[in-house]
């Protein structure tokens, strides 16, 4: 009896606990529902979190976006854009040309070239061309008719084969376009003894066996038409020359002076010799090589 015994203080008390464990608890749950400030952190903290995961997933999808575009290192270890994605300043883009029109709308047409030939002479100490042309001319009416018109050129000293001398507008007219142009070029009429060579002019004159190897005065033609003495003491030799000064061309860009006269020799041997000549020639000359 005394150990199944519970007083009636004992029950009261236990009531009265159990009374106030519910009213805690109830008291907890009226609190966090008319708490507003408890839930909105609640709901706070939640959408952090999703954003976290929004922000972490679309980073990933950009990494992998910039993965899958083709870069590569320049020497500065920075990245450097692909020749696709270059801008329009870039250098892997084509430079276009750029075409300029004529305001006037009239175009020009390529000239008329010409030669016209000079000789030695007349290049060494100028002349005076003059050429005829014929040309077709535009009326007052639209028409066209031909007309003819004389060219003066002034060769100068010294000119040189590819001179060219220019006439602006002395070509054939067509409408809706300007006149063309004429250049002559000047060309070299080849001579019969001398061999222009830049400023200098070459010689071949021909000696006999005796005077290459004896030497003696030697008659030699200038380019005016003269003749000069001259006097070689040395053995002629073949590829021996004698240059004279100042017998050349003139140099056009050096008033008053001239290139030089290079003469080379052509020996003649002779086509006979007699057994007594042959002996002769060579008791001379078996000592002298």
């Amino acid at each position: 009896m005394n150990g199944d015994y519970v007083s009636d203080d004992d029950q009261m008390t236990s009531s009265r606990s159990r009374s106030r464990l519910g009213i805690a608890c109830c008291l907890g749950r009226h609190r966090s529902i008319d708490n507003p400030r408890s839930n909105s952190i609640a709901s706070t903290s939640r959408n952090n979190t999703t954003n976290r995961k929004r922000t972490n997933h679309a980073k990933s999808k950009s990494m992998e976006n910039f993965d899958n575009t083709p870069s590569t290192l320049n020497s500065s270890r920075s990245l450097r854009k692909p020749p696709h994605l270059k801008s329009r300043n870039g250098s892997s883009r084509k430079s276009t040309p750029i075409m300029y029109s004529n305001s006037s709308g009239m175009l020009k047409p390529p000239p008329i070239e010409k030669n016209i030939e000079c000789t030695l002479e007349e290049l060494c100490y100028g002349c005076t061309k003059k050429i005829m042309i014929r040309r077709d001319v535009l009326t007052d009416n639209g028409g066209i008719v031909q007309e003819e018109e004389l060219l003066t050129i002034n060769v100068k000293p010294g000119w040189t084969k590819g001179t060219k001398i220019k006439f602006v507008g002395k070509g054939n007219e067509r409408p809706n376009a300007y006149s063309e142009d004429i250049i002559f070029s000047i060309s070299e009429k080849r001579h019969q003894l001398f061999r222009r060579e830049g400023n200098d002019l070459e010689l071949c004159v021909e000696i006999p066996l005796l005077k290459a190897l004896t030497g003696g005065t030697i008659s030699v033609p200038l380019l005016g038409g003269e003749n000069m003495n001259l006097t070689v003491d040395d053995i002629i030799y073949p590829g021996y020359e004698k240059i004279i000064s100042d017998q050349g061309m003139p140099i056009s860009s050096a008033a008053g002076k001239r290139g030089k006269l290079i003469v080379k020799f052509i020996v003649e041997f002779p086509t006979h010799l007699s057994d007594n000549q042959r002996c002769d020639v060579f008791s001379i000359l078996q000592n002298s090589c």
